[in-house]
């Protein structure tokens, strides 16, 4: 068995790497240890003692399965195999081995209780996911027991799922609805121990996450009415009562830890309605976008509504129990005779009509942007370079804005740069941040080079990009980042400084970076100075 095991694994080597190429060969040093090693175990209900291993894991090629009863020689398994061995009634000690095709190992150690006699105090619990519809999630535990089988009880699927005892299993149903959901807890012995009930299989009616982030745009080119991205329109009332709440809908702004949305209940149809004497010209923008989540709604029916020209709407489908990014052209609109220049209200309509619920985020009308901000950046643009400062004595902002050179002498002899002032008892970590409207783009170069003018010499320059969307750390930061340092090494004067990207582990040309950010006199605090920054291009 051991022989035939090595033999195929060498073989499995030998077919991946003679599928590739010259170009294409597979490292294997950089392979990760094996994870989530573990055996689902079952045992015959016939008193032998017969259990049977499958074990379980990620990246790996073979299995090693120590039975913890005394046998010398442990069995050897590939991936979706089994083995079966014969104890006697105890409880031991199995250790599950996971090897990757480079040898790394990842081992478990696994209790298998073969007991001749039926599980007892048999306890089951069963409960709805929160964030998932029709997904329902089951744990049994019993004492003598070794696993469990699941009857989920939807039709046209009878078979059971084996479950260790004491493990938990989830099944995703078709529909909602009440099922008989029967539980059989099993040890070695010939008789089992059930549970059954009706349970009640529900779907979930508000989001778990968040829409997707909008992205950056100059102000000219987006006109927002609800959002935390962009500045809205100002008065705008969310909830005005055009009648639907004698029809059964309501409605609330929703607060999703801290992103907060808007939240219409059995949408019949609901609206938008600017501030008294106020319209807005959409007419030189190209789209409008909305994020939907529904769990329940099919369709939702957009308006916009004219104060001269009367109403047209747009149909969109939505997708179930996930955000639906939704983007109408203007065109839809005026296409059927609506002028959209004096736009004071939206409206929405849901099918089914007043049966379910939706919430909706980042409503904005906008268009492609005439100029953006990316790499290369000079400054020199007619636009609004919004330079964000950060890490004043008081965790405030510090000043940094986009001036004057004021010395257009050397290395830069540009008309505008960006001024960082660091303010005494500013923080070490002080900096400004400034968002781009397209992530990098690392075609144009790995090394970023910068203009510098420093007060001193010796300031160390922190220049960091970050994937702005990227999950946040504990300190509300996105953990996908690059951050390279630099050290000035002339005083009051302009000089280049150049990053290289690739000197950062973590630093990957596929990540989606769309932040600068930049750090004067890194690791020191502030101490009055200013620096000024300008010319922050790519090379390689």
């Amino acid at each position: 068995m051991k022989k035939i095991v090595y033999i195929l694994s060498m073989l499995a080597l030998i077919l991946i790497v003679s599928c590739t190429n010259e170009n294409d060969l597979i490292d294997v040093s950089s392979v990760n240890a094996p994870s989530n090693i573990s055996a689902l175990t079952t045992v015959t209900q016939d008193n032998t003692g017969k259990v049977t291993f499958l074990p379980r894991g990620e990246g790996v090629t073979r299995y090693e399965i120590f039975y913890g009863d005394g046998t010398t020689q442990p069995s050897y398994v590939l991936p979706g195999g089994t083995v079966d061995h014969t104890y006697k009634e105890g409880v031991y000690d199995a250790k599950i081995v996971g090897t990757t095709i480079d040898g790394k190992r990842t081992e478990v150690i696994q209790k298998v209780v073969v007991a001749f006699r039926a599980p007892e105090n048999l306890v089951v619990t069963i409960e709805n996911d929160l964030t998932v519809s029709k997904k329902v999630t089951i744990k049994a535990t019993a004492d003598f027991a070794l696993f469990y089988d699941v009857y989920f009880g939807e039709p046209g699927k009878p078979d059971p799922i084996s479950v260790n005892n004491g493990e938990s299993v989830s099944y995703t149903y078709q529909a909602a609805g009440v099922y008989k959901i029967r539980v059989v807890s099993k040890s070695a012995a010939i008789k089992t121990t059930e549970y059954s009930t009706d349970f009640t299989v529900t779907v979930v009616n508000k989001p778990s996450a968040s829409a997707p982030t909008p992205p950056n745009r100059q102000a000219g080119d987006v006109i927002s009415l609800y959002g935390s991205k962009y500045t809205n329109v100002a008065g705008t009332n969310f909830f005005p009562d055009w009648g639907q709440g004698g029809q059964g809908s309501s409605w609330a702004e929703f607060d999703l830890n801290g992103d907060k949305m808007l939240n219409y209940i059995n949408l019949s149809y609901q609206g938008i309605a600017l501030a008294d004497g106020t319209t807005i010209d959409v007419s030189g923008m190209e789209y409008i976008h909305m994020d939907v989540w529904t769990a329940d709604l099919e369709k939702i029916e957009t308006s916009l509504i004219s104060k001269t020209n009367g109403e047209k709407p747009v149909v969109k489908d939505l997708v179930a129990n996930q955000w639906t990014s939704i983007d109408i052209p203007i065109s839809a609109f005026t296409s059927q005779g609506l002028a959209v220049a004096d736009i004071f209200q939206l409206k929405f309509v849901g099918t089914p009509w007043a049966k379910g619920s939706v919430f909706i985020d980042n409503i904005y009308f906008y268009k492609a942007p005439t100029q953006t901000i990316q790499m290369p950046i000079d400054f020199e643009a007619n636009i609004t370079y919004g330079w964000s400062g950060f890490g004043a004595s008081d965790f405030g902002a510090i000043p940094a804005s986009v001036v004057n050179n004021p010395d257009k002498t050397g290395a830069n002899v540009s008309n505008k740069v960006v001024k960082i002032d660091k303010p005494s008892g500013a923080q070490v970590w002080a900096g400004a941040s400034l968002n781009l409207d397209s992530k990098v783009d690392f075609t144009k170069g790995t090394k970023v080079k910068v203009t510098v003018w420093s007060p001193k010499v010796g300031a160390k320059i922190l220049f960091k990009m970050e994937d702005s969307t990227s999950p946040k750390d504990g300190n509300g930061n996105p953990t996908i980042f690059v951050e390279v340092e630099g050290t000035t090494t002339v005083a009051n004067s302009w000089q280049v400084l150049t990053f290289d990207l690739t000197s950062f582990g973590a630093f990957s040309t596929s990540n989606k970076y769309d932040r600068v950010i930049l750090f004067p006199d890194f690791g020191v605090n502030g101490t009055g100075a200013t620096y000024y920054f300008d010319d922050i291009k790519q090379s390689n």
